[in-house]
């Protein structure tokens, strides 16, 4: 029998890579979407099925987890739904980081709590959470994302111990820039005249970064490799340039790359 794999944020992107990649390699697909009825692709493809699902809201998330469950065993769960805030926090309304909050943070916490029952009685599953390598250091002006980003990390490594009694995984891919819409639908950036210096320099190196950006594709691999190897490990570091500065942060300590990062920003 396939096994099937539940996805969020599967409109595009590394969602949609995902789903694509899975569906190749024979397995059913619940890809979800806030706008299913605008997907043009997967609906083409054998084995998937799309559902609505805006991880915004409990109660969508409730239903939609109890509808996936009714069509098919879950085995994994993918939880990629996010999108960036970029700017400085005081330029930020409330609604504005309550939402990036409740996106990328509590819509994890809210799927994955719906799964674990699933997961707990059939003894086995995993979760892959969408991380970044903006939860493992931090930048200027993402300190909300950041905040969403660390917070996933932190709270997946504390799952897995409570979930390993009951042999499901729970795991955290850590991509860098990778060649979506990203900077242009999945980003809100939000300016302010007091941090126009800070912004400029940062904003021409997002655009640096996505010039040499990981194709989702192959981040994709590194879900299904995080799937599927049975390994006791949390965290995937995705993406050359992520791997490279990731490494550059343990080599140097924490402290010392800070300093780096505020001279080529800051000071």
């Amino acid at each position: 029998m396939n096994k099937t794999i539940f996805i969020t944020g599967a409109s595009s992107g590394l969602g949609k890579a995902t789903a694509k990649l899975f569906q190749a390699k024979g397995w059913n697909v619940i890809a979800t979407m806030r706008s299913p009825e605008n997907e043009k692709e997967l609906n083409q493809l054998a084995n998937v099925t799309l559902l609505t699902l805006d991880v915004t809201n409990p109660l969508e998330i409730k239903n939609t987890v109890a509808k996936a469950i009714s069509l098919h065993e879950i085995d994994a769960v993918f939880n990629n739904a996010g999108y960036g805030l970029m700017g400085a926090l005081e330029a930020f309304s409330d609604d504005q980081i309550v939402n990036q909050l409740t996106t990328n943070l509590l819509g994890v916490i809210r799927v994955t709590k719906e799964f674990i029952p699933h997961f707990r009685e059939k003894k086995s599953g995993v979760f892959v959470s969408t991380t970044s390598m903006g939860g493992l250091l931090a930048f200027p002006l993402h300190s909300v994302y950041h905040a969403a980003k660390f917070g996933v990390e932190g709270w997946s490594e504390s799952m897995s111990f409570e979930l390993a009694l009951h042999n499901i995984q729970i795991k955290t891919v850590a991509p860098g820039a990778i060649a979506t819409d990203f900077t242009g639908r999945s980003l809100d950036k939000v300016s302010s005249s007091d941090y126009t210096r800070l912004e400029d320099k940062l904003f021409a190196n997002v655009d640096k970064m996505m010039r040499v950006a990981a194709d989702a594709t192959q981040i994709a691999g590194v879900v299904y490799e995080a799937v599927t190897d049975g390994k006791d490990q949390v965290n995937y570091v995705a993406g050359e340039d992520a791997k490279a500065i990731y490494a550059r942060r343990l080599e140097i300590g924490s402290n010392a790359f800070r300093q780096e990062i505020k001279a080529q920003f800051v000071d």
